[in-house]
Order: structure tokens, then C-alpha cells, then sequence
């Protein structure tokens, strides 16, 4: 938003539009002079993404009769709420300074518009399902298909009532990009110990498969974070075949609400079925806690930051007829799958495969130096795989809490690969290393210091948030420390149980190949 002696300006939209000549408007083909739909979005902060209100809760020029656009869930969840625009841009029809209407504004609506100028308010409409996205303020442009007429200036210098004529503009011509590529320049431009003897791991094997503590916790840890990793897997899969086209607006939240409640049964299987293998008999109570292990801590994140949205009168807050859709779906799809995973676990009667027997008392484990402690150790195993997708969170960053539109999938799958092989390597090495050193509580070791990248990603939104954004107010803050939470949280069940099971498998492998009395 550019400034000069000490007055604002409101400008109005001027869009330039590129096009193929096309026909037949069912498939975004349309016909000289066809009315193609125009959709005004939000507004809101450029700075604080998440801070966003209806279009027409600015004193812009109303055309009478606005009609809200039926949206999906996953629309809604994204703060999404179209309305009908006042602007008609008709299929090659060039309009110059067409006035839409005149309105008188008071002092009041003069007030909102110099506030929303001053905290750089940004507008964003679909026009047949493009984005386009503009600011308020003086000549400003963030696309290149919606840009501010210079020539139409309203002074709100002074706090006075203001006549102004609400006018656009629009420029057709004609270009070589094909439509199916129409999409691609919304893509963002690329930027870039002490040694210990051989044998010391086989001093313990009587040891070494001996159960955890607090069992039900760990199993029920280990039920979610399987669920989370193939509700990743199912997300990566639908985005590299298309699903998450950035013009599908709302797809992505959709999905996870969808997958995670179809999910949940693998949940339920998971971890009653490990829970009865470590010889635990409340399975009833470790299914609950395996239901409100993710789904608790994210429920009462979302009560407090859906309270301050509304608080707030702001987008993100979602309506109470989309509240008692999750709901439903939580009543009727996640709790009865889970359920009946947990009934088909608990039946499977699996025994826990361990090559040595466990000796009756537990051998002593020798005093380590600190940095064989744990905290080290999660320091240690978290920050490898962290610098493997380091680069790439700044992107999904700025897709997520910015205004870019993030396309490359198959680059994000290939980094998410990267993360699970570093994660179960390091998780790997550092579990012989403890087993080296004759310390075989290494069930909770190998879980924690797999999730620990959780924590890494969390430490970089502290960086993020103070260094590469300008976000600000409470709501922001409190959006983007609150939900960022969950997801690392998320993150750190997911590469928990990847680290544990590799480990596992490591462990189950190394003692087979040994005699054990």
C-alpha cells in the first residue's frame, strides 16, 4: 500500500483478463457476450490470512440482491463465504469505467475504509473459478489479472461524508496458454559417543523385549500415529492425481475430515490388537484414550480459537449447521469404526513375536554419560530429518498461512519419502547405540525420538511467525500457534510410530540372529 502526503486512498478495481476464444459454458467454454460467473470472496489483512470477514462487511457498493454461492464443507472450514459481485464481465465484452452505482458514504463507512487501507486489506473474488486477489489502497498489485485504477481516487484524508462513484474496468485479449495450463503461474517461483563393544547389545537380550511402561498409552499412541500416517498417505495420493486443483476450492480440508473419520478403524485395530499383545487386559479403556488422544487435544483447540474467530466476526468461525456436520460425522462414522477396530484387535488374538524370553527380574542398566539421556537423544534424532524438509516448510508455509497456491505435489511427496527413511534410519541407529550401552527401555526411546521432528517443525514456527511473516493481533496469533500445535502434534504421533515400528523391526532382526538361552 503505497502512502504519500499523509492521505489514503481507495481505489477501484480494474481487471485484465487473458483468454482462448472457447464455447460452450458447461465446461468453462463460453460464447461472446456469455455471462461468466463472478464471485465476490472475503477481505480481510494481508498480513494475518486467517483474519478474514465477508466481502460486503466493507461499505463497498451492493448490488441489492446478494446471493450466497452453496459451498462444501471443506469451502466453509477454509473461511470461505461467495457472494454474488456487482461487476458483470461478459465473455469479450470490454467495459471502461463502468459506474455500478453512486453511494454517499458517512463518516463512519469513510472510517472503515481508512482503517481497512491502513492494516492493508487485500479483497479476493473467483472468476470462473480463478482467483483474483487486489488490495485497497493505492495502486498495489498482487496478481497480475487485477491491478488499481490510478485515475479513480476517493481522498478519505479528512473524516468528513464522501460521494464516491464505484466503478470497474475490464481489458480482454487473446493468448496462446492453453486452458488446461491456466492454472500453472499460480505456482510459487523456486527458491531456493563413546564407543561401546560389538557385543554389548547381547548382554541384554533377556531384557530388551520386555514391555513398557504405562502400556496403554503406548499403544493407544501407537494406534493414532499409524491412523495419521495413512491419512497422510491417502492425502499425498489424491494430490498427485489432481484432487487438490488449486481452483478446488476447499477439496483438502474435505478430504482430511473424511479420510481421518474412515480412518479411524485402523486406529482401533492398531491399537487394541498391540495392546493385547503387550498383555493388557482394560481394552475398553485404552480405545477410549486411543479416540481422544488426537481428537481430544484438537477438539478443545478448535472450541477456543472458533470462540475468538466469533469474537472476532470473522470467516474462520465456522457456523454452527457446519459444526453439527462434524459432529455427526464424529457420532456416526469415527466412533463406530473405531469401535469395531478395536472389537476386531482385541479378537485377532495376535501374539507379540519376541525371538528370546524375557527373564524374570529386569537386569540393572549401567550409569550412561548425559548425552545418552533422553531429551539428547530426541535433539539428536530430530534435527536430521528436520534439515531434510526444512526448505520445503517455508512453501507449505506460505501456501498455508500466506497467499501462495502450492501445486508441486510430487516434489512434496518425494520430501515426505525422504522424511519417513531418515526418521526410521536415525530412529534405527540410535536404538542400537542404547542397546549397546546395556539400556533396554528403549519401547518409549524409539517412539519419542521418532516424533521429536514434531517439535523441531514447532520450533520453526517461532521463526516463521517472527522472521519471515508479518502477521499480528491476537486472532492471527492465536490461529497459527493454535492449530500448528495440533499438526505437530500430529506430526510427532505419525513419525513416532514409523520410528518405533522400524525399530521394531531392527531389534526383532538383530536377536534372531543370536542364540538365546
Amino acid at each position: 500500500m503505497a502512502r504519500g502526503g499523509g492521505w489514503h486512498a481507495v481505489v477501484l478495481l480494474l481487471v485484465c483478463i487473458a483468454i482462448r476464444v472457447r464455447s460452450d459454458a458447461s465446461d468453462h467454454k463460453y460464447k461472446v457476450g456469455d455471462l461468466v460467473p463472478l464471485y465476490s470472496n472475503k477481505v480481510g489483512p494481508f498480513h494475518n490470512p486467517s483474519e478474514t470477514y465477508r466481502y460486503f462487511d466493507l461499505p463497498f457498493c451492493s448490488p441489492g440482491d446478494v446471493k450466497d454461492k452453496s459451498e462444501a464443507l471443506g469451502e466453509v472450514l477454509n473461511g470461505d463465504r461467495l457472494v454474488s459481485a456487482p461487476y458483470k464481465l461478459d465473455f469479450l465484452v470490454d467495459k471502461e469505467s463502468e459506474v455500478i452505482c453512486k453511494k454517499k458514504l458517512s463518516k463512519k463507512e469513510v472510517g472503515v475504509f481508512r482503517s481497512a487501507v491502513a492494516k492493508d486489506y487485500y479483497f479476493q473474488m473467483y472468476y470462473d473459478d480463478l482467483p483474483i486477489w487486489g488490495f485497497l489502497g493505492k495502486d498495489r498489485v498482487i496478481e497480475i489479472n487485477a491491478r488499481t485504477d490510478p485515475n479513480a481516487l476517493v481522498d478519505l484524508t479528512d473524516d468528513k461524508e464522501v460521494d464516491v462513484e464505484f466503478m470497474y474496468s475490464a481489458k480482454w485479449k487473446e493468448t496462446n496458454v492453453a486452458f488446461e495450463k491456466r492454472m500453472e503461474k499460480y505456482a510459487h517461483d523456486e527458491e531456493t559417543a563413546d564407543d561401546q563393544e560389538e557385543t554389548g547389545w547381547k548382554y541384554i537380550h533377556g531384557d530388551v523385549f520386555r514391555f513398557p511402561k504405562y502400556k496403554s498409552l503406548f499403544a493407544a499412541a501407537l494406534g493414532s500415529g499409524t491412523q495419521l500416517f495413512t491419512l497422510a498417505t491417502f492425502i499425498f495420493l489424491l494430490a498427485l492425481v489432481g484432487v487438490f486443483y488449486p481452483y478446488n476450492r476447499g477439496a483438502l480440508f474435505t478430504a482430511l475430515v473424511v479420510i481421518y473419520a474412515l480412518t479411524s478403524g485402523i486406529a482401533g485395530y492398531t491399537a487394541a490388537s498391540f495392546y493385547c499383545q503387550l498383555e493388557g487386559s482394560n481394552w475398553v479403556r485404552n480405545l477410549l484414550l486411543t479416540g481422544g488422544l488426537f481428537c481430544g487435544p484438537l477438539f478443545l483447540t478448535f472450541c477456543f480459537l472458533n470462540t475468538v474467530a466469533i469474537a472476532y466476526h470473522a470467516t474462520a468461525a465456522l457456523p454452527f449447521g457446519t459444526i453439527v456436520v462434524i459432529f455427526l460425522i464424529w457420532a456416526l462414522v469415527t466412533s463406530p469404526l473405531l469401535v469395531l477396530g478395536g472389537i476386531a484387535g482385541k479378537n485377532s488374538k495376535a501374539e507379540f513375536q519376541a525371538p528370546c524370553r524375557t527373564t524374570k527380574y529386569p537386569r540393572e542398566i549401567p550409569p550412561l554419560p548425559w548425552y545418552r539421556g533422553t531429551l539428547p537423544q530426541m535433539a539428536m534424532a530430530g534435527f536430521l530429518p528436520f534439515s531434510a524438509i526444512y526448505i520445503e516448510l517455508y512453501y507449505i508455509f506460505a501456501s498455508v498461512w500466506g497467499h501462495r497456491i502450492y501445486t508441486i505435489y510430487s516434489i512434496l511427496f518425494i520430501v515426505f519419502i525422504i522424511l519417513l527413511i531418515v526418521t526410521a534410519f536415525i530412529t534405527v541407529a540410535l536404538t542400537y547405540f542404547q542397546l549397546a550401552a546395556e539400556d533396554h527401555e528403549w519401547w518409549w526411546r524409539s517412539f519419542l525420538c521418532g516424533g521429536s521432528t514434531g517439535l523441531f517443525i514447532y520450533a520453526y514456527c517461532l521463526y516463521y511467525y517472527y522472521a519471515r511473516s508479518d502477521m499480528s493481533g491476537f486472532m492471527q496469533t492465536s490461529f497459527f500457534f493454535g492449530y500448528m500445535a495440533c499438526v505437530c502434534y500430529a506430526f510427532f504421533l505419525m513419525l513416532g510410530a514409523v520410528g518405533f515400528r522400524a525399530a521394531l523391526f531392527f531389534v526383532r532382526h538383530i536377536y534372531r540372529s543370536i542364540k538365546c538361552e
